[in-house]
């Protein structure tokens, strides 16, 4: 063979090597989950009732944990509740500094008022920031500033070592940091300290003054066994969310910050619940399955290795001990009406009579070809549509979530570029 010609052979095995090799390490990322890798992913799976930790990726790292914050809100708001500090009925003034929060958003303004049960709803689905300043200045003796810090010192008291809050809503705040394996035990906490209350994470939808505000946890309609209970969104976090599931008598509860978009955090939770389970050698469950109650979603093909996890969508169904309220949003009256294959979920309005509302199939959509737009800083509502997440500015090795992972030394609190350069509004 000519010599230039055994040059252009060997230029192009080697080019052919290099290709082989990119395609095999992009595989390897795709199987753990997209968001691995990130300077703030971290995630935690922990057995509910023992504390046990079966994964862990970067548990101790302080981030923000954006509506996750509510978690902590709705705890304290449980707690002054059996002391009887306050009743579900009791009045939530709204002030216009709560008024005036940015979305998310339930439209209060100041000078009305609302029920703590209908505050508690508000963040449970909505995830409003104006119904958590209200409520956290219900608590905090009118001053949100003042119920931070007894949220503080409640989260140390719990075991919240490395978790600070600066406000009831999760709006940034540069001092507002938190860590996986905290949010983790939060929510371990909210459902073992309160269990005749803890349903309310698993609200479908509720109707506060003849508007529907549907729940942002999509995991409670795709993936068999959840009850529960928090998602999160700002720029700087990415996509967090804390989920509570249960079968076969084994109930986890673990946490998830940093995904890149609500979608891929969710199926990255999807995937670390099955393999806890499975650790505990609880049987993988199938799709879920709901002939009368079909939702439509509009899928991105899933990352390689996560092809079976993705369930059909299933509607939260009513269990026994629900309250009040959350049983009327789950009940389907006699006589319901079929409506695009949905059934119609009745739910008293606040000051109305009872009121019939169906989501629109098309609500339901994902839609992933809609162009990004530029998200201020502020809680978004953590719905994932027309949102990006912030580009990361620097990757760290892509790691597995590994079992039990120790602590780090000295785990440090983000310090990105944009987070020393702006302080959030509010």
């Amino acid at each position: 063979m000519p010599r230039g010609g055994l040059v252009r052979a060997r230029t192009l095995l080697a080019c052919l090597c290099l290709a082989a090799l990119h395609l095999v390490a992009a595989a390897a990322v795709t199987t753990a989950a997209a968001q691995i890798g990130s300077e703030r992913y971290a995630a935690i799976v922990t057995e509910a009732r023992s504390g046990n930790v079966l994964i862990a990726a970067s548990p101790d790292e302080q981030l923000y944990p954006a509506s996750l914050t509510k978690m902590m809100t709705i705890y304290m708001a449980f707690d002054a509740l059996r002391d009887g500090r306050t009743s579900l009925s009791s009045l939530v003034q709204v002030s216009a500094q709560a008024a005036a929060m940015p979305p998310s958003r339930l439209g209060l303004v100041a000078g009305m008022s609302l029920t703590v049960e209908e505050a508690i709803l508000a963040l449970v689905t909505k995830s409003a920031n104006d119904a958590a300043a209200a409520l956290g200045e219900h608590l905090g003796g009118g001053s949100e500033h003042r119920f931070a810090q007894l949220m503080t010192l409640r989260a140390r008291a719990l075991g919240m070592t490395r978790t600070t809050f600066r406000n009831a809503s999760g709006l940034p705040d540069l001092d507002q940091v938190s860590t996986a394996r905290d949010m983790a035990l939060l929510g371990r906490r909210l459902q073992q300290d309160f269990p005749e209350r803890f349903a309310y994470f698993s609200t479908p939808h509720f109707v506060f003054r003849g508007r529907t505000h549907w729940n942002h946890n999509r995991l409670l309609q795709e993936y068999d066994g959840t009850d529960g209970i928090k998602t999160g969104y700002v720029n700087d976090s990415g996509f967090n969310l804390v989920a509570s599931a249960q079968r076969d008598g084994v109930r986890l509860v673990a946490s998830v910050f940093g995904g890149r978009s609500g979608r891929e955090r969710d199926r990255h939770m999807m995937a670390l619940l099955d393999q806890g389970f499975a650790s505990l050698g609880v049987a993988p469950r199938g799709p879920i399955s709901v002939p009368d109650a079909p939702v439509l979603m509009a899928r991105r093909p899933a990352p390689r290795g996560l092809g079976g996890l993705l369930a059909s969508a299933q509607a939260a169904t009513a269990r026994p001990g629900r309250p009040a309220l959350v049983r009327a949003a789950l009940a389907r009256p006699p006589g319901a009406v079929e409506a695009r294959g949905r059934a119609v979920a009745t739910r008293p309005g606040v000051g109305r009579g009872p009121r019939s509302v169906t989501r629109p199939a098309t609500a339901r959509l994902l839609v992933v070809a809609r162009p990004t737009r530029a998200a201020a800083r502020i809680e978004q509502g953590d719905t994932g549509r027309g949102l990006a997440a912030r580009p990361v500015a620097a990757a760290r090795k892509p790691a597995q979530p590994v079992a039990a992972a120790p602590a780090k030394a000295a785990p440090q609190r983000p310090t990105t570029q944009a987070s020393r350069a702006r302080r959030p509004a509010g």
